[in-house]
């Protein structure tokens, strides 16, 4: 087949992005597909610049938002559905994370366009992407969720309503950019300006202490529960993309009964949202053993150290089997 990995853009989570998509053209490359590697914000990547970013790496934080400003993409999304890459290909496979990667832009333009892509639609995106609209439909479906507040918030309100500790961040942005964990009342105005710089919008939710916990869903079917152990209070983007910041073991050491629970949770959450082809749900888990859901991710990593490849290979599913799996998944 002919297929185009759409990679990089212009969000937080852009060099994340690069990373998954560089895995995943090699691994397609090596199904014996034609694959070529497209950045929103670059255009066509050649082999020397796919080299080039195997000899990079994520980093410990995102891109500054300066350097964000300085890659355009606004005249290529405007063309991207009509780019050959795009019309001859038999599959787009969406590698981008994060920004109008991933909360339905793109996907409504392929849409228009008439071209198969991977992943969930543009509504189901935007509806993933939001977080406070993906928690409003996770307890329409009986989906577990912590208690928030979207901002602007008084901390008295806060405090009365959550208490402390919380967790504030953007609502409609992954890679826990901009996210930060308030414990006391002093630190809160900050946290939520900080939050702003990355979103329009801005959610304070009630920090659950407990496991971290996540479950991928390939298709119709939950993947194996997954944990993960972070060196910092919380699975931040330095321990997801440092090697040796996190353990996670797949599957995780759970009693039958919660795995079960878990993997049924992370299906309802997956349908509630009209979510398709494949996407990985986090959650938390309190020690009485009652689940939350945190969000849906539509685009998760594919990282070499990120956790839906695990969840599959904890099933008997190779990175390079997933990768072409999720691609039979997009042409039905």
């Amino acid at each position: 087949m002919n297929i185009t990995v759409l990679m990089g853009g212009a969000s937080a989570e852009r060099n994340v992005s690069l990373a998954s998509g560089l895995r995943i053209v090699e691994a397609l490359q090596s199904r014996g597909h034609t694959v070529i590697a497209l950045d929103p914000a670059a255009g066509v990547l050649s082999a020397t610049d796919l080299a080039d970013l195997r000899a990079r790496k994520v980093g410990t934080e995102p891109p500054s938002l300066e350097a964000l400003a300085g890659l355009s993409s606004e005249a290529l999304r405007t063309d991207l559905a009509s780019m050959p890459e795009i019309q001859t290909a038999d599959v787009v496979f969406l590698a981008l994370h994060g920004g109008q990667g991933e909360d339905g832009t793109v996907q409504a333009l392929l849409d228009m366009a008439g071209v198969r892509y991977t992943g969930s639609g543009h509504l189901a995106s935007a509806l993933a992407m939001d977080k406070d609209l993906s928690k409003t439909l996770f307890r329409a479906a009986g989906v577990q969720t912590a208690d928030w507040l979207m901002a602007p918030q008084t901390v008295d309100v806060v405090e009365r309503s959550l208490g402390f500790p919380v967790i504030v961040k953007p609502s409609k942005q992954g890679s826990t950019v901009g996210l930060t964990v308030v414990k006391t009342r002093d630190t809160f105005d900050t946290a939520v300006a900080e939050a702003f710089k990355y979103d329009d919008e801005v959610m304070i939710e009630c920090f659950i202490l407990g496991r971290e916990l996540t479950v991928g869903v390939l298709g119709d079917q939950p993947l194996p529960v997954g944990e993960i152990k972070p060196v910092h209070e919380i699975y931040d983007y330095e321990c997801k993309y440092t090697p040796g910041m996190a353990t996670e073991d797949f599957p995780a050491d759970l009693p039958p009964d919660i795995a079960a629970t878990l993997q049924r949770q992370a299906l309802q959450a997956f349908q509630a949202l009209k979510l398709r082809g494949y996407a990985r749900i986090d959650f938390r888990l309190d020690a009485q053993g009652h689940s939350y859901c945190l969000e849906a991710n539509t685009l998760p990593g594919m990282t070499a150290l990120s956790l839906i490849p695990q969840g599959a290979a904890a099933a008997g599913i190779g990175f390079d089997a997933l990768c072409e799996r999720i691609v039979h998944l997009a042409l039905g």
